[in-house]
């Protein structure tokens, strides 16, 4: 869809901007709106208290008070010492990390305080739109900027003075309005259309688990005799195979190893120690891994390799129990404290169908009633426990016929999936693109309002 451009524009004075319409402003953003940083104070957190807000809170358009830290009130009338208590319409804005997020403050939001990391934006007419500038500030006229001031390699960071002094185009107030409705309304287009591609996705990594579970626990074979497995979660399987405890189909389980690492990768050919997420996805991820700091000696007895099942001990109760057969892998990466580590039997059981079942619908209900621990971020099975997980178990031909039904079927499933991500990909490429189009004054929102009202 095609949209209508002003009639007459002029030079921005701004190389990378371009031209604007002739009747718009361009100038920093002081001008426009107040730049107050926060109070460099620490305050102390209290478990019910009032609100404070920081980076966290203002990914949203606005801000989310949800799972906010709190302080008690002698702190929050520091914080809010010199106009720093925000306002309706005030924006948060993120100058630490996640440089440039952006969130408004709603009419109905409790007080807060401004915590560290942000500044607040209080504009100096109440005629300018929150909406608007909210938009320019995450639209490529102001990230291309931040992309340019901000300093820092691993912990970006961006000075107040630089957040005052950035370029942002300004129209009238009224055409702020019109745009910041125009915006509103064709994002919400775009992004319905998102939330059905993700739906789909949805639907498809459940179709995939389905279809896994199902092949694994009641075959290829609809027409096959089917037995009671003596356990209820698991019901019925053919008649002709096993149901047995884990530890019948595997080696003895190995419990890695977890030094003090570095924080980033070790470089290939270099010792690294594998995170518990390399397993985490549908295959094994070697880039799952930390350095092994060059004074310490690996243990080299926990060198993982290709046929290596790796199960993590303790994560997410999502997660935790997740299993994953290592391929071929580059040399010098090690088993962790956080897995296990074990081998299929190969006279009564294929690798690849083993992984399959410990990842069934049947398998995680198991790990997730025996999963133990306090916190929700750490839950932990134990080596009995793995060793105890019951699973069906057909003949070693009938199980690599399964795996391949397996690989096929879930190659079309992840195949169409791969198509709604790519298509999510270009719908939020088109949503930045509108953006930065309009806010920019590349689309004549006034003559949309016109036509529309005509």
């Amino acid at each position: 869809m095609s949209f209508p451009r002003y009639p007459k524009y002029k030079d921005s004075g701004v190389e990378w901007l371009g031209e604007v319409p002739a009747h718009w402003e361009v100038g920093p953003l002081k001008r426009y709106w107040t730049v107050t940083d926060c109070k460099h104070i620490t305050a102390e957190f209290v478990d019910d208290g009032v609100p404070i807000v920081s980076i966290r809170e203002v990914q949203g358009r606005w801000i989310d008070l949800e799972e906010a830290k709190c302080t008690t009130e002698i702190f929050y009338e520091l914080l809010i010492e010199g106009g720093r208590r925000p306002m309706p319409g005030d924006l948060i804005f993120s100058r630490n990390a996640t440089v440039g997020e952006v969130g408004q403050v709603h009419a109905d939001h409790p007080r807060f305080a401004m915590g560290q990391d942000v500044v607040l934006l209080r504009k100096l007419s109440p005629e300018l739109s929150s909406d608007y500038m909210q938009q320019v500030i995450r639209s490529t006229a102001v990230t291309h900027q931040l992309a340019m001031l901000m300093i820092g390699s691993t912990f970006k960071r961006i000075n107040v003075e630089e957040i005052r002094s950035l370029v942002v185009p300004t129209p009238p107030a009224a055409e702020q309005n019109k745009i910041a409705a125009f915006l509103d309304r064709e994002t919400a287009r775009i992004d319905a259309l998102v939330t059905e591609q993700q739906r789909l996705i949805d639907l498809l990594k459940e179709k995939r688990q389905a279809v896994i579970s199902h092949a694994v626990t009641k075959g290829l074979n609809p027409d096959a005799p089917m037995k009671p497995s003596g356990v209820d979660w698991l019901g019925e399987v053919p008649a002709h195979w096993e149901v047995v405890p884990l530890r019948h189909s595997i080696t003895k389980v190995d419990q890695g190893w977890s030094p003090q690492c570095l924080g980033e990768p070790a470089p290939e050919g270099e010792w690294g120690v594998l995170k518990v997420g390399c397993g985490n996805g549908d295959k094994f991820d070697p880039r799952e891994q930390k350095a092994l700091p060059s004074d310490v000696a690996p243990l080299e007895q926990y060198e993982i390799k290709a046929g290596d099942i790796l199960m993590s001990r303790g994560n997410t109760l999502e997660l935790v129990g997740m299993a994953t057969l290592v391929p071929e892998v580059r040399r010098r990466l090690l088993l962790s404290d956080l897995l296990y580590r074990f081998h299929a039997l190969s006279w009564c059981t294929d690798p690849e169908f083993l992984v399959l079942s410990l990842r069934s619908r049947s398998v995680r209900f198991q790990i997730e009633r025996e999963a133990t621990g306090t916190s929700p971020s750490m839950k932990k099975i134990g080596q009995a426990t793995v060793r105890s997980l019951v699973i069906p178990r057909p003949s070693l031909t009938e199980q690599r016929a399964i795996v391949g039904y397996i690989r096929e079927q879930t190659a079309k499933i992840d195949l169409l999936a791969a198509e709604a991500q790519r298509a999510i990909e270009l719908l939020q490429e088109r949503r930045a693109a509108l953006i930065s189009a309009t806010v920019t004054g590349q689309i004549d929102v006034r003559a949309i309002a016109a036509r529309a009202a005509a």
